[in-house]
């Protein structure tokens, strides 16, 4: 009994004694893992020392359970081999047997004392070796089985990844195919996922898919399958009963779950969520027939505005073939130098002097020729290709600027940002950047938004534009009168310039009310002390008529189309030339 007494008051000694003899061993292993194995020596003597100081084998077993426990989990997870497990045991043996014998031999203890201690510790070494196999069984057994649901599953949702909703589409084919009944399989991207990462974090996106997932959930029939098939993508299989109304209808449930907004970083952060909804449906189709045509749909949903549900018509793939084809030449038009830029002039409506010229992205493709900005501008910003695209943009025009500039023309430059841009702070670097590179002054630079750009995050916006304002940089509202901002939105942002569009120009000469909508947008500039530009001018009518009005400058195809440099030169050259020639 005594002998158990100073052995338990010895166990650091133990301790130490294991830990020198593996060091010697030469096998290093990370220093959490060695911490478990100091912890186990600690636990085991702890133990045997109870035990031999007359407790009972049961108390020794409770205190030993974490020990198995511990080594199994070490072997399992693969921080230590079995081997390795093992020879700790062994060299805990050793060591508390050396102990025990320096205790005895201090306390004169008879060799039959001494035997019996060993035998304790013998047994306890046999015990624990099968304890720990059979823990090094179960956990391995459990993380096979956690990695068979890694397999099949996402591992944030918990819903059925890729893989499982191919193989269950496949039983449905199976099904359908005996009762002569359609499946169908509803696509789900979330239309704003990437501005809540890029905003509020990673966290919160994935508390948002979270939280979505639960949503989705709440609506389905027992007998449809939602998956996850990876970013802010979701899946929706359906057959027999659910489809008894149309697929449709199952997206338009779905849609309907997510219209109430979800509360992020404990209730600090409001997010509205709105997704696009691809449809396919049939009769002896594959699984990844079915859920390609979905996928295709849903594509075509966000080509059609976002927000809405497409169902797969055959045409679709044709068309999704050349947007992808496009979207990758595309990514390569930068590297291979295929845009330039061209630039429109913008004159004073007093004096048809150009005060300036707006950049307009081209882009000149080897075998496509010139693609149109309508075509392939969109999918610069759904791609989010747009960043780095609109950052060569304000290098190359306001380097270009720069040159004009010191060659005599004092004219300014405009350049347009995105709203994809707007949604992050680059753009302040990037503005500061492109004039820190061009030595351009900042007050030569215009940066134009469009209403719908302005409004989508006005409080974010506006932030971003009046850091841009704080460098010196002018702002203003493109196409001004088409969106939904107001006089009060539009107090609330560093304006310098309106620029009314185009459609109310040409309603200047086709009905009294396009004059009226003139007066009073040219007046809410006066009113603001905000220039106001008019775009589109094509005929010596509509000229008069803003003059008349006193819009203070525009631009048009009556002054010049867009020009390449050289052509842009010339023009500010003729102007200067023929000022010179009057005077």
């Amino acid at each position: 009994m005594h002998l158990g007494e100073l052995l338990l008051a010895r166990t650091d000694d133990v301790v130490d004694r294991i830990v020198a003899a593996s060091a010697a061993s030469g096998v290093n292993l990370d220093d959490t893992v060695e911490k478990r194995f100091r912890r186990t020596g600690t636990l085991s003597t702890v133990a045997v020392a109870g035990w031999m100081a007359g407790e009972t084998l049961e108390s020794a077993r409770e205190v030993g359970h974490e020990v198995w426990q511990i080594f199994g989990q070490l072997a399992a997870q693969r921080a230590a081999s079995l081997t390795e497990v093992t020879k700790r045991c062994l060299r805990w043996r050793t060591a508390a047997g050396e102990v025990a014998a320096e205790i005895a031999a201090e306390l004169d203890l008879s060799p039959q004392v001494l035997a019996q201690a060993l035998l304790i510790l013998q047994t306890t070494l046999d015990v624990t070796l099968v304890h720990v196999c059979e823990a090094f069984e179960a956990e391995r057994q459990h993380a096979d089985e956690e990695l068979a649901f890694l397999a099949t599953h996402d591992p944030l949702t918990g819903l059925p990844n890729r893989t499982l909703i191919l193989d269950r589409i496949e039983q449905m084919i199976a099904r359908s195919r005996r009762l002569k009944t359609p499946i169908a399989a509803v696509f789900i991207d979330l239309d704003n996922f990437k501005l809540v990462n890029d905003t509020l974090g990673h966290g919160a996106g994935d508390e948002l898919l979270e939280a979505v997932t639960a949503r989705l959930q709440t609506v389905l029939r027992e007998t449809d399958a939602l998956g996850r098939i990876g970013g802010d993508e979701f899946v929706v299989i359906a057959e027999g009963v659910s489809l008894d109304a149309g697929p449709e209808l199952i997206a338009e449930r779905l849609s309907e779950a997510l219209v109430e907004p979800f509360m992020l970083l404990g209730g600090k952060s409001r997010v509205e969520v709105r997704a696009s909804f691809g449809v396919a449906s049939g009769l002896g189709i594959s699984p990844d027939e079915l859920l390609s045509n979905a996928d295709i749909a849903m594509y075509r949903a966000k080509w059609d505005g976002k927000n809405r549900c497409v169902v797969f018509e055959s045409e679709m793939q044709g068309a999704v073939q050349s947007r992808m084809e496009l979207e990758m030449d595309l990514r390569e038009a930068l590297a291979n130098e295929q845009f330039n830029l061209v630039y429109q002039p913008i004159v004073a409506l007093s004096d048809m002097r150009p005060t300036g010229v707006e950049a307009l992205i081209r882009w000149q493709h080897p075998t496509r020729g010139e693609v149109q900005p309508e075509d392939f501008i969109p999918l610069l910003e759904e791609t989010g290709l747009i960043m780095q695209i609109g950052r060569w943009v304000l290098n190359e025009a306001c380097a270009q600027s720069a040159l004009w500039r010191d060659a005599g023309h004092d004219a300014g430059i405009a350049v347009n940002v995105s709203g994809r841009q707007l949604d992050s702070d680059e753009i302040v670097a990037d503005v500061e950047g492109a004039l820190a590179q061009s030595g351009l002054d900042p007050h030569a630079l215009t940066i134009e938004i469009t209403e719908t750009t302005l409004m989508r995050n006005a409080e974010e916006t506006a932030r971003r534009l009046s850091a841009i304002k704080g460098l010196g940089v002018r702002i203003a509202i493109d196409d001004f009168g088409t969106g939904y901002s107001s006089l009060s939105h539009v107090q609330k942002f560093p304006v310098d310039a309106l620029k009314i569009d185009r459609s109310f120009i040409t309603g200047l000469l086709h009905n009294q009310e396009g004059e009226a909508i003139i007066h009073t947008l040219v007046q809410l500039g006066k009113a603001l002390s905000i220039e106001t530009v008019a775009e589109g001018i094509e005929q010596q009518l509509e000229l008069s008529q803003l003059q008349s009005e006193l819009c203070d400058s525009g631009q048009g195809f009556l002054f010049a189309r867009p020009l390449d440099a050289a052509a842009t030169e010339g023009f500010l050259e003729s102007w200067a030339a023929s000022r010179v020639a009057a005077a």
